[in-house]
């Protein structure tokens, strides 16, 4: 096995382990929702230290229910992975490029192994 798969099965480990242990060992049993977001724990905080408090801002759009929130932002999350992944693949297409050009350019491949005969045609 090569040390890249063993790193690889060491991380898928540590990521169902992540996972599960909060499941398996109970916490937020004690809470009404126990795995809600960081901004519903920061709203419950705010009213116990100060119940008067007016929030500044409000927001433009509230979802009817929270099944439609955790699509929209499961949707957002979707999009923005899509967005990073089309960057990093455009960044090494690039730099693949730049590498054959530079390896072509040096004679270190044959014109052949490129994709074109020594003519230049296909």
């Amino acid at each position: 096995m090569s040390r890249n798969t063993k790193i690889n099965l060491v991380l898928l480990f540590i990521v169902a382990a992540l996972a599960v242990l909060p499941l398996a060992l109970g916490l937020g049993d004690h809470k009404e929702e126990p795995f809600a977001g960081a901004d519903g724990e920061a709203e419950s905080a705010i009213t116990e230290i100060e119940p008067d408090y007016e929030p500044w801002f409000s927001p433009l759009y509230e979802p009817p229910s929270g099944e439609i929130e955790s699509a929209l932002f499961s949707l957002q999350a979707a999009l923005g992975a899509g967005v990073l992944a089309y960057y990093f693949g455009l960044h090494r297409g690039r730099r693949q490029g730049e590498q054959r050009a530079l390896e072509r350019e040096a004679g270190n491949v044959p014109a052949g192994a490129a994709g074109k005969s020594a003519d230049g045609q296909d």
